[in-house]
């Protein structure tokens, strides 16, 4: 999915971009009301030749045209990108003003990295099914993990796991083979929703080796540089 960020805070544009392209979104970014507002028509031009879906983040104050004005003039003109609004105001006035004005969705800051993910993907739902429930048991290769039970298996060896560990290897079985960002992991196992100030991503990712990797021929936990992780099947033997 293409998604446009209009976001006027270095900081906060920064750290999307980065969190999202990780996810595998497409990003384009725009730090004013105007130049919002050209690149979300130019977006709704290309998706309607090539049918690639695409979404806006829209920040409500923004230099030259606020937030509201863009949302305004693009649905006036019949523009029906999602827009996702994005506002340091959390009054209910304003989030019925943004909803009524041709808002798809809405989120105050500060905000989960791991909530802004799950609303990107709902609004990418529409018209489609929405996905069905994980089981209860998640294997990949060797390794299992039994959410019911909080507990992991490798090779039949049972695993004994902490919470926050188990958080961890969760989203990582989620999704195997693709790179996970530590933004992500940190979003999906503590709830941050800013850049890591420590190293804890790191810390917890060294104490799942210890116990899904060392012990065993095979690593499954991999480091790609400068990326995240990713868990991949151990090679069968032979």
């Amino acid at each position: 999915m293409n998604v446009l960020i209009v976001e006027d805070d270095a900081r906060v544009a920064g750290f999307l971009e980065r969190g999202l392209r990780a996810e595998g979104y497409r990003i384009r970014l725009a730090r004013t009301g105007p130049d919002g507002l050209e690149a979300a028509r130019e977006l709704a031009r290309e998706g309607a030749g090539t049918g690639e879906p695409a979404m806006m983040i829209l920040d409500m104050n923004l230099p030259g045209l606020s937030g509201m004005e863009v949302l305004a003039t693009l649905r006036a003109e019949r523009n029906d990108l999602p827009i996702l609004v994005l506002t340091a105001n959390d009054g209910t006035a304003a989030r019925v003003a943004g909803l009524r004005g041709g808002a798809d969705d809405y989120l105050a800051k500060p905000f989960a990295f791991e909530e802004l993910l799950a609303r990107i993907e709902a609004l990418g739902r529409r018209g489609r099914e929405t996905r069905p429930t994980r089981p209860d048991c998640l294997r990949l290769g060797d390794l299992e993990l039994d959410r019911a039970r909080c507990v992991a298996r490798r090779a039949g060896v049972e695993i004994r796991l902490t919470a926050r560990e188990l958080a961890v290897l969760d989203l990582l079985i989620s999704a195997p083979g693709r790179v996970l960002s530590r933004e992500r992991i940190l979003a999906a196992a503590w709830g941050a929703s800013s850049d890591p100030l420590t190293n804890v991503v790191d810390v917890y990712i060294r104490r799942l080796r210890a116990k899904i990797d060392d012990p065993f021929p095979t690593p499954m936990i991999e480091t790609v540089r400068g990326l995240g992780y990713r868990l991949d099947a151990a090679p069968p033997k032979g």
